[in-house]
């Protein structure tokens, strides 16, 4: 417009300086101008209207794209929700609301490194929404950094103190870290602010437990399962009390009644397989162990104890099996690699079950049975020196076994040292070894 203005100052000034009057051409000059005027008004005008229905529409595009994401993450869809709230912060780059529920959604995907760069985004914008210091929280949690998941608690338990949620998460991290008393405390404070919450009930009974409360923590767990009778969580950790405390028939009831609530946690099936293995029920133990593994391919407990009870029951081969496959998941599985030893030789493998010993030995040298099974192993091959290495070994770590030196003066009599049989025999009696009192009467006269 300024060019135009210019224009008629240039035409006035025309006129002045010549004097001239031309109506005519006047008259032209001035509805040419007018007409320019006009247009260029037009012109903006239709630019401010661009202008402001681009803000509008874009300003619409952002609510819509943020209120589609909210909607399929509740229904469960979190890649979709992510498209949505990329597409969100595209247009609006600054709106912590945003970068929050992408949050929540990358965090349920299993994302954890992502959602905290997105609760970072958030804490940075504000740094007191109590939310997200939670959240971040539990993805570093769930990330194993226990000790910045309790900061994050921390934090939030300063912005308000009156939030149950951070004391019962912050209790938990405790706990994994060890300290169990400050856990409780934790614990004892979410529950002094909502006395509501069984999931702060079970874990203060699962605290309690390790430190061999039995009775507090069932006390716990009857607390969680009277606000929530279908937390099968409940249900389950008071059958594991119930074990400790020898009341297999209260734990199998109690494993039955959180399979009937959850029939998709294979950990359940597992626990109440060792209880039915525990009371000689060994096919039922199966039947549970395979429920297990079905639900869960890589439960390493599920084919080991699955492999003790085919063991048990004479399947040998079957049990090398569930060992085998328990030790494809876990090689470092000293247990695992013991056990299979012990079936090879009972199958007369004695050169892959001494194999398994030695493996077993190198993963945990201080295992004074995997000496012992090794040492009968190499009597069986007549290795009677090796034997009584092994066997010393064994006695070195664990004294107080009697069946290492009856089975050491086994093999002394093997290399015609009747003396020091006959002295291993009467410790073994001495220790319990009933077998050892035939042996002396036999031998040492």
């Amino acid at each position: 417009m300024n060019w135009v203005i210019t224009k008629l100052m240039n035409i006035l000034k025309n006129i002045a300086k010549n004097n001239i009057i031309n109506n005519n051409f006047l008259k032209e000059e001035i509805l040419y101008t007018k007409q320019k005027v006009e247009k260029m008004k037009k012109t903006i005008l239709l630019l401010l209207v661009f202008l402001l229905f681009s803000i509008l529409l874009n300003s619409q595009t952002v609510d819509e794209y943020f209120a589609k994401g909210v909607k399929k993450s509740k229904l469960g869809d979190f890649k979709g929700a992510i498209i949505d709230f990329n597409k969100a912060i595209e247009i609006e780059p600054n709106h912590s609301d945003i970068y929050y529920n992408r949050g929540i959604a990358k965090f349920n995907l299993g994302d954890n490194k992502g959602a905290i760069q997105d609760f970072n985004k958030v804490i940075k914008m504000d740094p007191n929404d109590l939310d997200a210091y939670i959240n971040r929280g539990n993805a570093k949690d769930t990330s194993g950094d226990n000790s910045g998941a309790i900061q994050d608690f921390s934090k939030a338990i300063e912005i308000n103190p009156k939030c149950s949620e951070a004391y019962i998460n912050r209790g938990t991290n405790k706990s994994i870290l060890g300290d169990k008393l400050g856990a409780i405390a934790d614990f004892d404070k979410g529950i002094e602010i909502n006395p509501k919450v069984s999931i702060a009930y079970n874990n203060r009974g699962n605290v309690k437990t390790e430190l061999g409360e039995y009775t507090d923590a069932i006390e716990d767990y009857n607390k969680a399962i009277e606000i929530d009778p279908n937390d099968f969580y409940g249900y389950y950790n008071r059958g594991n009390v119930k074990v400790d405390l020898e009341d297999f028939t209260g734990a199998i009831h109690d494993y039955n009644k959180a399979i009937e609530l959850n029939a998709n946690n294979a950990d359940i099936y597992k626990s109440r397989g060792n209880v039915k293995a525990v009371l000689k029920n060994f096919n039922e133990a199966i039947v549970d162990y395979d429920s297990a593994i079905k639900i869960n391919p890589n439960l390493v407990l599920a084919y080991f104890n699955r492999g003790n009870v085919k063991g048990e029951l004479g399947k040998k081969r079957e049990a090398i099996e569930d060992y085998s496959k328990a030790i494809d998941l876990n090689i470092n599985y000293a247990e695992a690699y013991h056990n299979r030893g012990l079936e090879k030789v009972d199958i007369g493998d004695y050169k892959g079950g001494i194999e398994d010993f030695n493996k077993a030995i190198n993963l945990n040298p201080k295992n004074d049975f995997a000496f012992f099974s090794r040492g009968n192993a190499k009597s069986l091959i007549f290795d009677y020196r090796g034997a009584i290495e092994d066997f010393n070994k064994a006695i070195e770590l664990n004294p107080n076994v009697g069946e290492s030196y009856a089975n050491r003066g086994l093999s002394k009599v093997k290399l015609k040292n009747y003396k020091g049989a006959c002295s291993d025999w009467e410790i073994a009696v001495e220790l319990g070894n009933l077998e050892a009192s035939d042996y002396i009467k036999q031998y040492c006269k």
